[in-house]
C-alpha cells in the first residue's frame, strides 16, 4: 500500500497544559531533524496531532525513524482520498484486503473536523460499515477490541484512512527538559543512563574520561561508537574526552591503596562538575547502581559526591543488572559494551577497595595533592567531537572543536 501521510499522536505532551505549544514546538524540531533525509516531507504541527505528508517520500524509512523520536506515543500511515464517497469505498476495500485477513473482527472510528461534510461522524461509520459488511462478509463487526480499527478522519482538504497504528518511543522530547552531562564509560550501565536522560527529555552531552597509554584507542573508538549508538533518538550529541593519565597516575603515587577509587571518582565529579557549569548544563548523569560495586554503596556516594552541589541523577540507580542488560539490548549498546577494552574505571583499580570510605580521610588524602593544577591541566587537553549517526561515525571523521566554549 502506498501510503500519503502519517498521523503521529502525541504521548506525555496531553499533560503539559499551558507549556503544551513550547512541547509540541520541541517536538516537532526534534522531528524534522530525524526526517531530515526526506526532503519531501511536509511537517504540520497540531495541538491534538501531527500530520505528516509524505509527497512520494518512503513511508516505512519515515517510520521507523520516528519509532526513535521520544514524545510519540504512536502513529498511524494514512491513505489520502479525494472527498468523494464512491473513491472512498474503492480506497476503504483495497486498504481492507491489505490489512484485514479473511476472518477478523473490525470497526470503524471516524473524527471529522470538516464539518460541512455530507455525511457526520455516526454517518460514516455506517456508511463504511454497511460497505464492508456486504462486499467482504468474510469480517465481522466488534465494537471492544477488534482485530483491525479502519480509523477515518474527514479534513477539510481530503479524507484519510488507516487501519495500522504503531507504537511509538514514549517518553518527552529531547531538550523539553534541558540539558545534562553523562559521564560515559565503556561499560554496559552509562549507556542505559544516556538513553533513559534522553528518553524524559534531557539533552546529553557525553564526558568520557581516558588515560593513554594504559587505555587505548580502541577504548576510546568504542566509548564513541556506544554514543552513536544513542544518536539516533537526538540526532547528534557532543562527546567530551578528558585526559586522565597524570591525575590516575598522581593518585595512585600519593594515596593509600583503599582510597584510590574514592579520590579518582571525586576528581572526575570534579572535572564533570565544572564541564556541565561551562556547558551550561542543569546536572550529572551517571549509570550507577546501589550497590553493584564498591564504588556505588551509599557511603561512597557520600563521599565522592562532597565535591560537588551540582544535582546528581542516577537513572538505573534501583535497577540490578539483568534489568539493566535488557535496556541495553533492547537499545543495541550491550554486545559493544561487554567488548573487552580496557577503560580507565578499571586501570589502576585496588583489589580490596574501601567499600565505606570515610569522608574525613578522603578529604585528607585529597588535600596532599596538587588538585587545582591536576584539574586545570585535565580541563586543558579537553577536545569535543559532535557525533551524529552510527553510519556516518563508523565511515567518516567526526568534527572535533578544539576549544572548550
Amino acid at each position: 500500500m502506498q501510503y500519503d501521510m502519517i498521523m503521529v499522536r502525541y504521548g506525555e505532551l496531553s499533560t503539559k497544559g499551558k507549556n503544551r505549544s513550547a512541547f509540541i514546538g520541541r517536538l516537532n524540531g526534534n522531528i524534522t531533524k530525524a526526517l531530515h533525509e526526506y526532503p519531501g516531507l511536509t511537517i504540520r504541527p497540531k495541538r491534538d496531532r501531527l500530520h505528516i505528508e509524505l509527497n512520494g517520500e518512503d513511508s516505512q524509512g519515515v517510520m521507523d525513524r520516528l519509532q526513535q523520536v521520544f514524545g510519540i506515543q504512536n502513529f498511524s500511515p494514512s491513505v489520502k482520498v479525494p472527498k468523494d464517497m464512491t473513491l472512498v469505498h474503492e480506497k476503504v476495500l483495497e486498504l481492507m484486503k491489505e490489512t484485514a485477513p479473511e476472518g477478523s473482527t473490525f470497526k470503524v472510528a471516524t473524527k471529522r473536523s470538516d464539518h460541512t461534510f455530507e455525511l457526520d461522524t455516526n454517518g460514516m461509520n455506517l456508511d463504511i460499515g454497511d460497505l464492508l459488511t456486504e462486499e467482504r462478509p468474510d469480517l465481522k463487526v466488534q465494537m471492544k477490541h477488534p482485530d483491525v480499527t479502519l480509523r477515518v478522519e474527514v479534513r477539510r482538504e481530503a479524507i484519510y484512512l488507516s487501519t495500522t497504528t504503531i507504537q511509538g518511543a514514549g517518553g518527552l522530547p529531547v531538550g523539553s527538559a534541558g540539558k545534562a552531562v553523562l559521564m560515559l564509560s565503556g561499560g554496559i550501565d552509562s549507556p542505559v543512563a544516556g538513553y533513559l536522560a534522553l528518553k524524559r527529555g534531557v539533552d546529553i552531552e557525553m564526558v568520557h574520561f581516558f588515560s593513554p597509554p594504559y587505555t587505548s584507542e580502541n577504548a576510546l573508538a568504542k566509548a564513541k561508537q556506544l554514543t552513536a549508538k544513542l544518536t539516533p533518538y537526538v540526532g547528534s550529541i557532543k562527546f567530551i574526552q578528558v585526559p586522565f593519565t597524570e591525575i590516575q597516575e598522581t593518585v595512585k603515587a600519593g594515596v593509600p591503596e583503599g582510597y584510590l577509587m574514592t579520590i579518582q571518582r571525586r576528581f572526575m565529579l570534579r572535572l564533570a562538575d565544572m564541564i556541565a557549569h561551562k556547558r551550561h548544563a542543569l546536572a550529572i548523569f551517571n549509570g550507577e547502581s546501589v550497590g553493584q560495586v564498591a564504588s556505588q554503596t551509599l557511603e561512597s556516594m557520600v563521599a565522592i559526591n562532597d565535591v560537588t552541589t551540582m544535582p546528581i541523577i542516577r537513572p538505573v540507580a534501583t535497577m540490578d543488572k539483568n534489568e539493566i542488560i535488557k535496556v541495553a539490548e533492547d537499545i543495541d549498546t550491550y554486545d559493544l559494551s561487554i567488548m573487552p577494552f580496557e577503560d580507565c574505571c578499571t586501570i589502576f583499580a585496588p583489589p580490596r577497595p574501601k567499600t565505606k570510605p570515610n569522608l574525613d580521610k578522603s578529604r585528607y588524602y585529597e588535600s596532599k595533592l596538587d588538585i587545582d593544577g591536576l584539574l586545570q591541566r585535565a580541563m586543558d587537553g579537553i577536545e569535543i567531537t559532535e557525533i551524529r549517526s552510527s553510519d556516518e561515525f563508523m565511515n567518516a571523521e567526526q568534527d572535533v572543536i578544539s576549544e572548550l566554549l
